[in-house]
């Protein structure tokens, strides 16, 4: 369930957040969104992997977190083991309001059913006792607008990548060292015999417009499966 309602101090000004990770908080995601704008940063430690919405006929990107439904292998003693988490999960409990195609001013919503509301004394202060912003809220004010900038630019990235049929479809098994088997299906990655094959002129169109650069680093970022393997090893410290 989510409750959102648009953010004000005069609501919300004794609001604050757990900063904690843990999976009773929400992370317990196997993957969430990313943008191609933080492709380079989201590569440095986690696959990117690719899904077609059939219902829009459009692709999203997402920031793999393990290999089954509920399973975030960075999650460890109350922390994120990784030194960059995706956007779409750091902001939580806080979005924009208004869809990502929509013009006009937006405004900062929280959901007030989020698990990551305190209750009493714990927790971060959003709102100082003046009723200003805390440099928490400030920091996820910036966040939300880099989210909403990926958001605006990703449609034209996945666009370009549909018109020169640069994605193929990718499905990985995983033997486990307990025997067991987990298979990741309904992904793409980016075609590499596809992209070599591609002539000077869409390649430098490719890179005009901004979209080499998150291609190469998607495809960089599949040598990330050996390391979020090795954590589903070790269940003991990551799960």
């Amino acid at each position: 369930m989510t409750r959102h309602a648009i953010l004000t101090a005069e609501a919300h000004r004794d609001l604050r957040i757990l900063e904690q990770r843990d999976a009773a908080l929400g992370d317990a995601q196997m993957c969430c969104i990313t943008v191609p704008t933080e492709f380079r940063e989201v590569q440095a430690e986690y696959p990117i992997l690719f899904r077609l919405n059939e219902e829009r006929d459009r692709f999203h990107a997402f920031a793999m977190f393990g290999f089954e439904s509920g399973e975030n292998l960075f999650l460890a003693d109350g922390r994120w083991d990784a030194r960059y988490r995706p956007l779409a999960m750091d902001i939580q409990p806080f979005l924009i309001g208004g869809g990502p195609d929509e013009d006009g001013e937006k405004q900062v919503h929280v959901d007030l059913d989020s698990p990551r509301i305190a209750r009493g004394g714990e927790g971060i202060r959003v709102f100082d006792p003046h009723g200003q912003p805390t440099p928490y809220l400030e920091r996820i004010a910036e966040q939300l607008g880099a989210l909403d900038h990926g958001y605006r630019e990703a449609g034209a990235f996945f666009a370009a990548l549909q018109r020169y049929e640069l994605l193929e479809p990718f499905t990985l098994e995983v033997t486990l060292a307990d025997g067991s088997t987990n298979r990741l299906v309904g992904f793409h990655i980016i075609d590499e015999d596809r992209l070599a094959s591609l002539d000077g002129a869409v390649l430098s169109e490719l890179n005009a417009a901004g979209h080499l650069l998150p291609i190469y680093m998607a495809i960089a970022s599949l040598a990330n499966f050996s390391a979020l393997i090795a954590r589903r090893n070790q269940p003991t410290v990551y799960g």
